[in-house]
């Protein structure tokens, strides 16, 4: 329904599951802001944080207290990437198993968790806005392509670090870095040398969209985009990014087909006809419900 009155809210998160290595608050009515909070560790990767990232953002999928969500690190890096004190802890556990089958059977499930951890962030219906400073290294260049909407500091590199460790990236950089920047040549010399990209290289090549200064000027500007997305319809932002994410690997008529789908739907939505009341009768900015 139409705004008629002002009203004050309290930005209180809803009951979220409580996290070791993020930090999860409310800057924004429907808007939530996750931190990477492993300083000590420079925002590295270990097994806790792969886990909680997923559990994070599946929950704020359906959390209709959230309508989009600004990602950052704390600390002095965005992230180092994968821990490898973690790794060693893994390497530990395949020193005590002879059988091949079961060694792969190890890395595989673990595998399987990281990707459906960072696919997590593309499967969220919501809006992310990822904000870097600093290092964004290895996992960290998988989970920011992994969002919607990247913005960095001037002093932000990029690593695609994974041949420097003797593995190829295996939880969606091959896969989405190719669709974020639109250069196979430049995504292939990044994978194969491990070499740091810039940020000026990286807004450039379209990585990233904005560059800032510094972080607090960063982190201002996206939860005041965060805010005018969350002030949208929900019904027809989500729809968006479904469609968007959907449309990346498949056919145009195939994209097509499943907006015209989501649409016979949408377009009955009550927010359809206040936003088209509000607009034709210049009108008070519309209020949207919960979704």
């Amino acid at each position: 329904m139409l705004k008629t009155a002002k009203t004050v809210f309290r930005f209180q998160s809803r009951m979220l599951s409580t996290f070791q290595t993020l930090k999860v608050t409310s800057p924004k009515e429907y808007v939530k802001q996750v931190e990477l909070n492993r300083p000590d560790r420079l925002n590295a990767f270990n097994k806790t944080m792969w886990i909680e990232i997923g559990k994070c953002f599946n929950e704020l999928a359906v959390d209709s207290e959230c309508r989009s969500i600004v990602l950052s690190g704390s600390g002095k890096h965005f992230t180092a990437g994968i821990d490898l004190l973690d790794m060693m802890d893994m390497g530990q556990k395949l020193s005590e198993m002879s059988d091949v089958s079961r060694k792969a059977k190890l890395f595989d499930d673990f595998i399987e968790l990281y990707q459906k951890s960072i696919t997590s962030l593309e499967l969220c219906p919501k809006p992310i806005i990822v904000c870097t400073h600093s290092a964004v290294v290895g996992a960290g260049v998988d989970l920011i392509t992994a969002a919607d909407i990247r913005y960095c500091t001037k002093d932000s590199w990029f690593c695609v670090k994974e041949v420097d460790i003797g593995m190829a990236a295996d939880v969606g950089t091959l896969q989405r870095l190719p669709k974020a920047i639109g250069s196979q040549s430049l995504v292939r010399e990044l994978c194969f040398t491990a070499r740091k990209m810039l940020s000026e290289e990286a807004e450039k090549c379209g990585l990233v969209s904005k560059v800032f200064e510094d972080r607090n000027a960063m982190i201002e500007e996206a939860i005041k985009l965060a805010d005018t997305i969350a002030q949208k319809s929900p019904v027809a932002v989500q729809a968006t990014k479904r469609n968007i994410v959907y449309s990346l690997d498949h056919t145009n008529q195939e994209g097509l087909d499943q907006i015209r789908e989501i649409n016979k739907l949408n377009l009955q939505s009550e927010d359809f006809f206040n936003a088209v009341i509000a607009g034709q009768t210049k009108g008070e900015t519309p209020v949207f419900s919960k979704l």
